[in-house]
């Protein structure tokens, strides 16, 4: 069931303030002193109104993991930042390399009903490099999976990446590369420099992730495949895709919220909060990851929302896991690092987290335009209003956020999926 809403005075990607109406699961009408007889009023001046963000990197651990996340509180995390649609990376347990895992979350996703969940299928059987996964079936199950990655593992094998992107051409899919060549980050802790050497931390060189961007550029080209390098994290990375896109060639890049914020440097607590895959670089490559976001070089900010229970954070840097949670507060992020750096506008950031993603994910139904006709998925931020993140309000199961104790701009005030508010005044419905 759906409400009919009209929300007044919604400035749609910060332009002038505008009546929207959302009837019958889309935008109805959108104009100045719009009149709906029953409908729900939102007041939403100074609001900014933006498409249902799209996200191409989650992690929502179910099944084999729940105590970490499910779908139902991985997808209500998502909402309340402001997502309509995300993309359930397949390293779970069972992994989902096989359509009948797949359509196991898609149907998670859809009896939640917080989002939609679109899974990622294993690029190979269990993510071990080893041979192609049932890439075909899970394509023509009834999630319709377009995007493939063994990420949290890279394909590091030539042979078997090169005959990943032939497949895929066959039903236009996409391979997501976790871009981190083994040899040469075996037992890494974090960005490999003159800190890491200082507190006897195994350094993780850049090269490491440049060297598989590079390979798989080329090998994108030579194919004529679409290829998708998932969290780049170095300066050099975006010199190389900025490389491969001068040539023409079908490859696009992900930044990650944290990426764009935070550096190497809070290595120096040991704190495991802030290990990550790939780990926090130096100031010179977040501010390359700006750079590059903003010219379009990296053409979306994905999450890699990766949640991890207390005990596998809460122990010594080098037995911590990798992974931060990053749904609820990536436009948050987004907006402190990019809009008001006056490096994009929200025209810009609807382009980067909502737009392309569900471009590149095939999902039509997500990121277009705000526009009478077009599905109601809308999200209203309020760019005005300030928060101190506080780990035990997120509606994710674990807690193992960065962001702890810092103060962040901006809140997502309403979330609508096809009409159906999810959140309302910053809280789930």
């Amino acid at each position: 069931m759906t409400t009919t809403y009209l929300i007044r005075n919604a400035r749609v990607l910060g332009g002038e303030p505008t009546d929207l109406l959302l009837r019958d699961g889309i935008i109805a009408e959108i104009g100045a002193g719009l009149t709906a007889e029953g409908a729900e009023v939102i007041d939403a001046d100074g609001l900014i109104a933006l498409p249902g963000l799209v996200d191409l990197h989650t992690h929502l651990r179910e099944p084999g993991r729940e105590d970490a996340e499910t779908v139902d509180s991985g997808t209500s995390a998502a909402a309340l930042g402001g997502f309509t649609a995300v993309h359930a990376m397949a390293n779970t347990d069972p992994v989902a390399d096989t359509a009948g895992v797949v359509e196991q979350v898609w149907r998670l996703g859809r009896e939640a009903g917080h989002c939609d969940v679109f899974p990622v299928g294993a690029v190979t059987v269990g993510l071990a490099g080893e041979r192609l996964a049932e890439l075909g079936a899970m394509a023509d199950s009834a999630a319709r999976v377009r995007v493939f990655s063994d990420d949290g593992k890279c394909v590091s094998d030539a042979v078997l990446m090169r005959r990943a992107l032939e497949y895929v051409k066959a039903f236009d899919g996409v391979i997501a590369q976790h871009a981190q060549e083994p040899r040469l980050t075996e037992e890494a802790q974090m960005n490999e420099g003159e800190l890491s050497g200082r507190l006897g931390l195994r350094g993780w060189p850049a090269v490491a992730e440049e060297a598989i961007i590079a390979r798989d550029c080329l090998l994108a080209a030579h194919v004529g495949s679409r290829l998708h390098v998932c969290h780049v994290s170095t300066a050099g990375s975006v010199e190389l895709i900025r490389w491969a896109k001068r040539n023409g060639w079908n490859v696009t890049a992900e930044a990650c919220p944290h990426h764009l914020l935070l550096t190497d440097e809070l290595a120096a607590t040991y704190d495991p909060i802030y290990k990550v895959n790939p780990p926090l670089r130096s100031a010179t490559d977040v501010e390359a990851l700006r750079q590059g976001l903003a010219d379009g070089t990296i053409d979306v900010v994905a999450t890699d929302h990766a949640p991890h229970p207390h005990e596998d954070k809460d122990c010594e840097w080098q037995a911590a896991a990798f992974g931060m949670l990053g749904l609820e507060t990536a436009l948050s992020i987004v907006q402190q690092t990019m809009v008001d750096t006056g490096l994009l506008d929200w025209a810009g950031v609807a382009e980067r987290m909502a737009t392309t993603p569900a471009q590149m994910g095939r999902r039509a139904g997500h990121g277009r335009p705000i526009q009478p006709g077009a599905a109601a998925n809308v999200v209203l931020y309020d760019p005005a209003h300030t928060h101190v993140v506080d780990p035990t309000e997120t509606a994710s199961l674990s807690r193992n956020t960065p962001y702890a104790g810092r103060e962040l701009p901006g809140r997502v005030v309403a979330t609508f999926l096809r009409g159906r508010a999810t959140v309302l005044d910053g809280k789930l419905t």
